[in-house]
């Protein structure tokens, strides 16, 4: 049952359910006092020790149902398979790409005696109609007992043992589905079964032939249900890690690398990562100095408890909120990292209230209105109409910034340059960055070049790599997210 809990909570944390390790082994004494047989008693236990917010609580009472499903599968079926379904089991059995159409193949061998096994199930589904009901042997194989037990409650934890034996919780796609159906199904003894089937099929014996029709019939209809409870399990275990596989990739590729149609999922990527960095740094910006009383503050603080020191108070040092200016290059080649980078910014309002963004290819101007007046994506596309498609003239962006902002950059001011340094041979204007320098807390610059390509051809970086506090190389997401989280720690 241990590992049963386990792999719910790792797909509570699929379902971005947070989970620590002290909450981990809290629900683990919790389903130790409770116990297992009262799965209400169990459900409304977990969930005064695991969800934390409404939205998680709505996502554990949805995975603890899925989870904890108990399937009754049923052996026996009154009706006899139609046309229909025959064809549909012909079509499922060739889906997917990495095993999954082995699942008849193993069996047909069986079945064939020496590899005619798709024709000798032909040739016995042609008997069908010499074969009136009667009475039949009685079956051989471990799992032809089970299926002629018509006993759903123990199919239904045959179908669970067999499926934790094979690991299904480790499905990763779709086109597994097949694969694993076959393996749970050779687990539960599926080899047995069509040997049993194969020697049936040989006999001149009427119980023997009435016997292999029928486990034929129960055997196509436990891979149906099988199958069924596989595709439960994927949506359970899988598809949400298909969606931590895809923002895995997407955090780390060279963003100039994404296509188009994946910037619906970056922005959703983009919008997480906000809230996540927001609910790490929101704290009190309060840095408290422990063992210094704050004597004038203790005393107006006591005058309630006529001068008697009831209540301590403590010298603290209040840490203002930063200024940052962006000064984005949203040329041609930079488009895409200015747009990703803008908005990740603002979307951190709540931490970094007072952004300032510029963006340029030749002439620079001030976008922050924009952005405070526009919904993000909209505004973004302003941006680049208006100011992208130049050639890129990094001296006169500073000399236009200097004009417009430099004057406000003080100690308190972190100044953000994205752009590839490539400055078509223009004047470079040094001596302006040095000034942001001075006066400025920070200055970062952030380059989506490797670094064994600065000062290349057209490129500016080395010396301008001079004239800043720090230069990385900054072409993904992740990458984004680092250097906005130190920015963020750095300051609160």
């Amino acid at each position: 049952m241990e590992r049963t809990l386990a792999n719910f909570i790792r797909a509570l944390r699929m379902a971005d359910v947070r989970v620590s390790t002290s909450e981990t082994l809290d629900a683990f004494r919790t389903a130790e006092i409770t116990g297992w047989r009262d799965r209400s008693a169990l459900k409304q236990a977990l969930a005064l020790a695991l969800p934390k917010t409404a939205e998680e609580k709505d996502a554990f009472d949805a995975c603890f149902e899925q989870f904890f499903r108990f399937d009754d599968f049923r052996s026996d079926r009154p009706e006899q398979l139609t046309a229909d379904d025959d064809s549909r089991e012909g079509g499922s059995r060739e889906e997917g790409s990495d095993g999954s159409a082995e699942e008849e193949g193993s069996g047909g061998k069986a079945r064939g005696g020496g590899g005619g096994g798709r024709s000798s199930d032909s040739d016995e589904a042609e008997l069908e109609e010499l074969i009136h009901p009667g009475e039949m042997s009685d079956p051989r194989s471990e799992l032809g007992q089970l299926l002629m037990n018509d006993d759903g409650t123990q199919l239904s934890l045959a179908i669970a043992n067999a499926a934790r034996e094979t690991r299904l919780e480790d499905i990763k796609v779709f086109t597994q589905k097949g694969l694993y159906t076959r393996r749970i199904m050779e687990a539960m003894g599926l080899s047995e079964l069509q040997e049993e089937l194969s020697e049936l099929g040989a006999s001149s014996e009427l119980p023997d032939r009435r016997l292999g029709q029928e486990l034929r019939r129960r055997r196509d209809r436990l891979r149906e249900q099988i199958r069924d409870h596989v595709e439960r399990q994927f949506l359970l275990h899988a598809d949400a890690r298909g969606d931590r596989l895809r923002e895995e990739m997407l955090r780390k590729v060279k963003l100039s690398n994404v296509e188009q149609r994946n910037f619906r999922h970056l922005r959703v990527l983009v919008q997480k990562m906000a809230k996540q960095l927001a609910a790490a740094h929101s704290r009190r910006r309060r840095v408290t100095k422990r063992g210094q009383l704050n004597v004038p503050k203790m005393l107006r603080r006591n005058m309630r408890h006529g001068g008697e020191l009831v209540e301590l108070a403590w010298k603290s040092t209040k840490i203002d909120r930063p200024k940052v200016y962006a000064i984005c290059d949203v040329s041609g080649s930079m488009t895409t990292y200015a747009r990703f980078m803008l908005m990740l910014l603002y979307s951190l309002e709540e931490v970094l209230p007072n952004v300032r963004a510029f963006a340029f290819s030749s002439d620079l101007g001030e976008v922050t209105d924009l952005f405070r007046r526009e919904d993000i994506d909209d505004a973004i596309a302003l941006t680049l109409k208006d100011y992208g498609g130049g050639s890129t003239d990094y001296g006169q962006a500073f000399e236009d910034f200097e004009r417009l902002a430099g004057g406000a950059l003080d100690h308190r001011s972190t100044l953000i340059v994205l752009g590839d340094a490539r400055n078509n041979f223009g004047e470079a204007r040094t001596d302006l960055l040095r000034g942001f320098r001075d006066r400025s807390k920070r200055v970062m610059w952030l380059n989506p070049e490797p670094e064994m390509a600065w000062g290349s051809g057209d490129s500016e970086m080395r010396r301008y790599q001079a004239h800043v506090h720090q230069a990385n190389v900054c072409n993904s997401l992740a990458h984004l997210e680092r250097v906005v989280s130190n920015l963020l720690r750095a300051v609160t």
